[in-house]
């Protein structure tokens, strides 16, 4: 007799269940080439890539040396890589996953059967997100025992054209918080004047979405905090005061907090800090929240300086480009204003200039003054030039319906620099076409745009400037300058529709924190000065300087340029502005005495915040330093040079003596 037995046994609370089953590596990509994976187009080369390829950012989060990239030959390039089949064997199929977010596009798809049965993309749609992979698994228990195949797909060619992928794996283990909400929302009246958003540095990026009558009214990436944030961003709902908000975000994980944690205030979360941070910077300007790049927009007009700067509201790092914007009534002390310039249907907001339209040739003014004119660069694709003006003293800007006033030309074509050519009745823009060469325009009216001639400035790009400066202060000779964003510049003459160089290029500055420098329009002409910002960039070993902090960058001090005769010719110096002079809350003298190796006149200043001026007669020193909070300056007697942190510049004694200015 055979016997057959069943036993059916509940157990509660207990835990019992089966073990799981060992992974099963569908593809790691270590090796030399792609194996049994069929290739198909130029995007995925003849193997795995080792990290980043030439021209893409810093790609990390992938496991080993090998990894699936797309950007092979840049974003234009396309292509599909399609595995051979395999069996499920496990409940999910797991991978970490980079790059594009284009649906159809750029993706990794299962296939059963000739169907596209799942589906994911990478998380980036919009400049500035991270090439960062992250892990994501599809359940597919349903498909136990059948055939599949895995095909990923590049077939995008523009911005975040490629995906990347590895670590491809058959599992029982369930990840935390991989059961993804497509667009997840929730309501919000506006009764308050800020929403606060909570952000965690290097997390995955998400894009959110304000909806306001059912039309979006804020686009943004955003670093969203499942948890704990590291901060708390902030968004301006004076627009918006009093209606029904929705807050949408494209991909959310189940048990994030993400959207539940967001609240409103009447003042910005944190604000008692704002300022007052650890590493916050005392001398320099910096944002109140997020990144700051390229100052914009630089201008004066009825007792304030106006500076406008490249910003993501939302993130310590780039992206997201808005127009910050603060003001100031001596270069100092600058005080905040709401965003000038939100991203639109041309694209995010890249650098440009302002002006005061003093004789309204663009017909924007509506009261007694002149109005305020911006031009900037809509990074869309392809990049335009627009227009945005403002008749209140700069608070609130329109933007110009007729937008762009200049179309694409080449390349990424950017950062109009606009100023007034009083003798040509005209307006004059420099603007950056590609590689080392620039372009000059005229207006009159700042919307329809001629072009004049080229500028080529072999070794230097983007953010051009275009100013005229009296020659030893003598105002019936002057030169013109026009540099790039390293600061090389040009010398020489321009009638109002050529410009000649004379010399150059020569080095505007030699230092490691100085980019994208513009300098101030419409300086009355009773001060005269010509007065330049640059952005204090922070890279390289400097590029975790504010790790921690919600802010990021800063801009440099003001500076007044004047042209010089030198013994080799004529070059810009620039010089501390004298209004930083009023933050010296008091001064000691050291009398005069002799250096010697082991001794410091210095050591007993306990100040947290100095400017020091140190007249030197160098006599028979090989050498002099100073230890600047472990920053060595150090100026080299024998090859008359000056270095910081592996930067040098020459400085020529005059009379034996050198004088050397710190904050």
């Amino acid at each position: 007799m055979k016997w057959t037995c069943s036993v059916f046994l509940t157990v509660m609370g207990l835990g019992f269940g089966f073990a799981q089953q060992p992974e099963i590596t569908i593809a790691d990509f270590e090796g030399p080439n792609y194996g049994a994976w069929k290739v198909v187009g130029e995007a995925f080369g003849a193997g795995p890539a080792q990290g980043r390829l030439p021209g893409q950012m810093p790609v990390d989060g992938f496991r080993g040396k090998g990894l699936v990239n797309s950007f092979l030959g840049g974003d234009s390039s396309k292509g599909t890589l399609t595995s051979p089949p395999f069996k499920v064997e496990r409940k999910y199929v797991e991978f970490l996953i980079g790059g594009g977010g284009w649906e159809e596009k750029t993706c990794i798809n299962l296939v059963q059967e000739g169907k596209v049965v799942r589906t994911a993309t990478g998380p980036n749609t919009q400049p500035g997100g991270s090439e960062r992979l992250e892990p994501q698994q599809w359940e597919v228990g349903e498909f136990f025992g059948k055939e599949v195949l895995i095909q990923i797909v590049d077939q995008a060619s523009g911005g975040w054209g490629h995906i990347n992928i590895d670590q491809i794996v058959q599992t029982d283990r369930k990840l935390p918080g991989t059961t993804i909400t497509r667009n997840a929302t929730r309501s919000v009246l506006a009764t308050r004047r800020y929403l606060n958003l909570p952000v965690k540095d290097g997390a995955a990026k998400r894009r959110m979405t304000l909806l306001a009558n059912e039309r979006a009214g804020r686009n943004f990436d955003i670093e969203l905090a499942d948890d704990t944030p590291d901060w708390w961003a902030y968004l301006d709902l004076a627009p918006f005061a009093g209606q029904q908000l929705t807050l949408q975000v494209d991909r959310l994980p189940e048990n994030s907090a993400g959207l539940k944690s967001i609240d409103q205030t009447d003042q910005i979360k944190g604000s008692e800090d704002v300022y007052h941070e650890r590493l916050r910077p005392q001398f320099h300007f910096t944002s109140r929240r997020g990144w700051l790049n390229d100052p914009n927009g630089l201008v004066f007009y009825e007792g304030e300086y106006h500076l406008f700067f490249q910003h993501n509201p939302y993130g310590w790092a780039w992206g997201n480009m808005h127009w910050g914007h603060a003001v100031s009534r001596d270069l100092v002390h600058w005080r905040e204003l709401p965003i000038a310039l939100y991203p639109d249907q041309h694209g995010t907001m890249y650098s440009g200039s302002a002006v005061v339209d003093w004789n309204n040739t663009a017909a924007f003014q509506t009261g007694d003054g002149p109005a305020l004119v911006a031009m900037f660069t809509a990074a869309g694709e392809p990049f335009t030039q627009g227009l945005a003006f403002s008749n209140d003293r700069g608070r609130t800007w329109t933007k110009y319906p007729g937008n762009p006033v200049l179309p694409h030309l080449v390349g990424h074509n950017r950062d109009p620099k606009v100023i007034w050519h009083a003798p040509g009745k005209k307006w004059v823009m420099a603007l950056y076409l590609d590689n080392d060469s620039y372009a000059l325009f005229a207006s009159p009216d700042l919307k329809q745009w001629e072009k004049l001639g080229g500028v080529t400035l072999a070794g230097d790009g983007e953010c051009p400037e275009f100013f005229e400066l009296p020659v030893d202060g003598n105002k019936r000779d002057t030169r013109w300058i026009f540099y790039g964003a390293k600061g090389l510049y040009l010398i020489g003459a321009f009638d109002g529709t050529n410009f000649v160089s004379e010399s150059g290029p020569h080095e505007l500055q030699r230092g490691n924190a100085w980019y994208a420098s513009q300098t101030f329009n419409d300086i009355p002409a009773a001060d005269g000065r010509r007065i330049l910002i640059p952005w204090g960039r922070m890279t390289g070993h400097n590029a975790e300087v504010h790790r921690g902090m919600p802010f990021n960058q800063m801009m440099g001090l003001p500076v007044e340029l004047k042209l010089i005769t030198t013994d080799a010719g004529l070059r810009v110096m620039s010089s501390p502005v004298k209004e930083l002079e009023s933050l010296r809350a008091g001064v000691q003298h050291l009398k005069p005495q002799a250096l010697r190796p082991g001794e410091n006149p210095l050591a007993g200043l306990r100040e947290e915040l100095m400017e020091v001026t140190a007249d030197i007669a160098l006599a028979d020193a090989a050498g002099i330093s100073f230890n600047l909070r472990g920053v060595l300056v150090t100026y080299d007697v024998k090859n008359q040079e000056l270095s910081c942190q592996n930067q040098k510049g020459s400085l020529k004694p005059l009379d034996g003596r050198i004088r050397l200015r710190l904050f």
